[in-house]
């Protein structure tokens, strides 16, 4: 299982910042997710994926993280946090326009987030990602599409 999971490390990275909308809160995330793998391994059942079980407990930890600071009121993300210092006017350009696509995704509702992080991040089909979060293809397509809607009247706008 170890192997697995040193495998699947990239995409549940990507998983985590994408969920939380923050590289370094990302990689707590997953760094969590993890430990709670490693101390829970006998609940893995060999034959299964161990992809959908990782994204699981990342998806379940990354919800309760969400419930805990609404019960403490912080903020999720600051995109002024991480700063790049990237050299040249297009790697600047490039550092900017991704950091503002950080902070739109991290700006959607937790649902539609959650299904961007899966389909579009992660690569799941829409049939995957919903057996992944437990709700119909369909919620899915509905979901990723008020997201992408969302997405593309914000970046359209840049002064909203």
């Amino acid at each position: 299982m170890q192997e697995q999971l040193v495998a699947l490390l990239p995409r549940l990275r990507r998983f985590a910042c994408a969920l939380t909308g923050s590289v370094d809160e990302g990689d707590d995330l997953l760094q969590a997710a993890c430990e709670r793998a490693l101390s829970r391994a006998e609940r893995w059942q060999p034959g299964t994926r161990l992809d959908h079980w990782m994204m699981a407990l990342t998806r379940n930890l990354w919800i309760d993280g969400l419930r805990s600071r609404r019960r403490r009121a912080e903020v999720a993300y600051d995109p002024d946090s991480d700063d790049r210092g990237f050299d040249g006017s297009a790697a600047l350009e490039a550092s900017a326009t991704l950091e503002r696509v950080r902070a739109l995704v991290a700006q959607l509702p937790p649902e539609q987030r959650e299904v961007v992080a899966l389909v579009t991040i992660s690569g799941l089909s829409y049939r995957e990602a919903g057996e992944q979060i437990g709700v119909p293809t369909g919620t899915v397509m509905s979901r990723l599409a008020r997201a992408r809607a969302r997405l593309a009247e914000a970046i359209a706008d840049p002064g909203a």
